[in-house]
């Protein structure tokens, strides 16, 4: 089974404490609402975790997801930078299906998803790592962004 939820109470049990940081400043962002608007995030107030960070654009009908903005953690561990390339050609982790399906859930239920897994980069080493997937909209409706963060250990 793969390892995903989308139970806060339980992420937060569980998660690094980057990860605990990056979710209490999306949910501050809130402002009551189900979730953030992209405008609502200052990249100034986020320098901490920048590293950890990739912006991808959602288009619907049909869908695509596209990197907008991808953060060296991420780079270094793929081995290139996928920005401007979609998430279905460029997934990383368990699977390119289990990683759709993370968007998948972010997108239609508009709400976060956390996930943590063991797997081999492209440099050959085993990695340990968690992703926390936070939906933005700038209706509250719709989801036109998801925000991504990552944190990855070498075992």
């Amino acid at each position: 089974m793969y390892p995903r939820t989308t139970d806060m109470a339980l992420m937060l049990g569980r998660c690094r404490p980057r990860t605990k940081a990056v979710y209490a400043y999306w949910d501050s962002k809130r402002a009551g609402r189900r979730m953030p608007a992209r405008r609502d995030i200052d990249p100034v107030e986020m320098k901490p975790w920048l590293t950890g960070i990739q912006l991808v654009d959602v288009s619907h009908n049909p869908r695509r997801l596209v990197y907008r903005l991808v953060g060296d953690l991420d780079v270094s561990f793929r081995g290139y930078n996928p920005t401007g390339r979609t998430v279905e050609e460029c997934s990383v982790g368990f699977s390119a299906e289990e990683s759709l399906r993370n968007y998948d859930i972010v997108i239609t239920e508009r709400r976060p998803v956390y996930d943590w897994s063991d797997y081999v980069s492209q440099s050959g080493y085993m990695r340990s790592q968690e992703g926390l997937l936070l939906p933005l909209s700038d209706d509250d409706d719709l989801v036109n962004m998801v925000m991504t963060f990552a944190e990855v250990d070498v075992k």
